[in-house]
């Protein structure tokens, strides 16, 4: 599938992405990504997942190719495309919106109201070597229009586990749209968010991929789940959610 130089990955390196498979059939395959690993090229001199990707490479040289991107410290499901049919179906699947999201957060405190939309526009701002997005009216030359859902489903005096649907594929549109509503992320110092959790270290932005609905190059819809990591559940369990 793709015709780039083959990148050199240990054996370590090949177990540690194959362990992260959670489904698998002729045309896609789907990780449970672990926090810190970016998707694709970032300025990290590191592996990232689209370079482990080659742990799966057939001997004619193809390889699958990742179908979106998550943050690098976003944990959870993402899809790559095992085939060129199947990435172009993909591809064309989510421009038209076909794919649904679904993500965890913690946040210091649950929203007000409990659940809701978020229907605000969002601008992309180059600071230095970091892009940014700023929540912004629609006037404002060059917004792009971001529509997030999200939902409460726990809460507790320490925080509030946080059940989040974006309907548009902004970068970090779930980030900015509960900032902007007074309820960053735990964790998301970028845009805001505590660094503590319920008495605990926040030890990065604390967003998890739960489940992907999208659908599949051969018919029908697919959903994938993952589970969320060990720090998650910590910080969520410290918070009694």
């Amino acid at each position: 599938m793709t015709d780039r130089i083959p990148v050199s990955l240990s054996e370590a390196d090949i177990a540690a992405v194959r362990s992260w498979v959670i489904h698998e059939d002729e045309a896609v395959i789907a990780f449970n990504k672990p926090a810190g690993l970016s998707s694709q090229g970032g300025r990290i001199q590191a592996h990232t997942l689209d370079d482990l990707l080659w742990a799966f490479a057939r001997s004619n040289g193809k390889r699958p190719d990742l179908v979106h991107r998550l943050d690098r410290d976003t944990s959870g499901v993402i899809l790559a495309a095992k085939t060129k049919p199947a990435a172009g179906f993909l591809g064309k699947a989510m421009q038209a919106r076909r794919f649904k999201k679904t993500y965890l957060a913690l946040l210091s405190a649950a929203p007000d109201p409990k659940s809701g939309t978020i229907d605000t526009p969002l601008l992309r701002q180059e600071i230095g070597r970091e892009s940014y997005m700023r929540a912004v009216t629609a006037e404002t030359p060059g917004a792009q229009a971001a529509l997030s859902r999200y939902r409460t489903l726990a809460a507790s005096e320490d925080g509030a586990l946080v059940e989040l649907d974006p309907a548009t594929g902004r970068m970090h549109q779930l980030r900015v749209h509960m900032a902007s509503i007074g309820r960053p992320l735990a964790g998301d110092a970028r845009y805001g968010g505590a660094l503590t959790f319920a008495g605990r270290a926040a030890p990065r932005l604390m967003l998890h991929a739960a489940k992907l609905t999208f659908p599949h190059p051969e018919g029908g819809y697919r959903t994938v789940e993952a589970p969320p990591p060990e720090d998650f559940e910590a910080l969520k369990a410290a918070a009694g959610l």
